[in-house]
C-alpha cells in the first residue's frame, strides 16, 4: 500500500520536491519523508537495470515541512534522519565524522509573522496562513472550533482570502480544519498519557475516530489519509 505525502512534484527528470504541511512537531519526519522519497525512485527505476555498468540518473530530492502549529518553534529548523539513529559509539562501533545515511528536511514556520519574506513568494501560502491564524485567534477567544473555523472562512471570503477556492470547497476546509485541530488536540493528550506505547495507541485510536467521522460525511479515502495520517488499507478496514 502505497504512503501519501501532501505534495510531491517533479521538475524535467531533475529535481524532485517533497513538501508536507504540520501543526504539530513530529521528530519522525525525516524518516516519513525517507519513506516517501524511496517509493518514488523505485517507481522511477522500475524496468530500468540497476546491476549494469551504467549509472542511473535520479531528480535530486528536496524535502520541507510547512510548520503552522500553536506550539513555539523557530522559523526554521533542519530535522536530520541521523537524529534518529543508534549511537555508533554505544553499539561498540568506531566512530564517524558523519553518517553513511542521510536526509535533511527544511522545516519552516508559516504562521502570521513568521518567515514573512518566503510567505510573501506565494500568495496562495500566505493566505492560507492567514486563514489558519484567524482560527487560532476565534478559538483562542471562544474555545469553539465550529464557530472558530466557520467565522475565519466567511472572513476571508469576505476579505478576498482564497476567496475562490474556499467559495468553491468550503465545506471540505470546513472538514479538514476540524480533523486538523481534534487530531491536533488528541496528540497533545495521548502524548501526556504516561508511557510511549500509551501514547502511541492513544494517537492511533483518537485518529481512528476522526477518519470514521470524515468518512461518515463523504470524505474520500485519500483525503482521510492525508488528514490523519493512516494508511488506505487501514482507512478501508474501518
Amino acid at each position: 500500500m502505497g504512503r501519501y505525502n501532501d505534495i510531491s512534484f517533479e521538475i524535467g527528470g531533475k529535481l524532485v520536491v517533497l513538501i508536507e504541511h504540520q501543526s504539530t512537531i513530529n521528530p519522525n519526519i525525516a524518516l516519513r519523508m525517507f519513506q516517501y522519497v524511496n517509493e518514488i525512485f523505485e517507481g522511477m527505476i522500475k524496468g530500468k537495470d540497476i546491476y549494469s555498468g551504467r549509472a542511473v540518473p535520479l531528480p535530486y530530492p528536496e524535502f520541507f515541512v510547512l510548520y503552522n502549529g500553536s506550539a513555539q518553534y523557530p522559523d526554521e529548523k533542519i530535522v536530520k534522519l541521523s537524529d534518529l539513529f543508534e549511537n555508533p559509539q554505544s553499539l561498540g562501533l568506531p566512530g564517524k565524522t558523519h553518517p553513511l545515511l542521510e536526509l535533511e528536511v527544511r522545516v519552516l514556520n508559516i504562521n502570521e509573522g513568521r518567515n514573512e519574506e518566503i510567505v510573501k513568494r506565494c500568495s496562495k501560502l500566505s493566505e492560507y496562513s492567514k486563514l489558519i491564524g484567524k482560527v487560532e485567534s476565534v478559538l483562542n477567544e471562544t474555545k469553539d472550533l465550529k464557530k472558530a473555523a466557520e467565522e475565519a472562512i466567511e472572513y476571508c471570503k469576505k476579505n478576498g482570502i482564497l476567496k475562490e477556492y474556499l467559495e468553491k470547497y468550503g465545506k471540505e476546509v470546513l472538514k479538514m480544519l476540524y480533523a486538523k485541530w481534534n487530531l491536533k488536540d488528541a496528540i497533545a493528550v495521548a502524548r501526556e498519557e504516561g508511557r510511549e506505547d500509551g501514547r502511541d495507541k492513544g494517537r492511533t485510536e483518537e485518529k481512528i475516530i476522526i477518519a470514521r467521522n470524515l468518512l461518515s460525511e463523504g470524505s474520500s479515502s485519500v483525503f482521510v489519509s492525508k488528514m490523519t495520517g493512516l494508511s488506505l488499507e487501514e482507512i478501508e478496514n474501518l
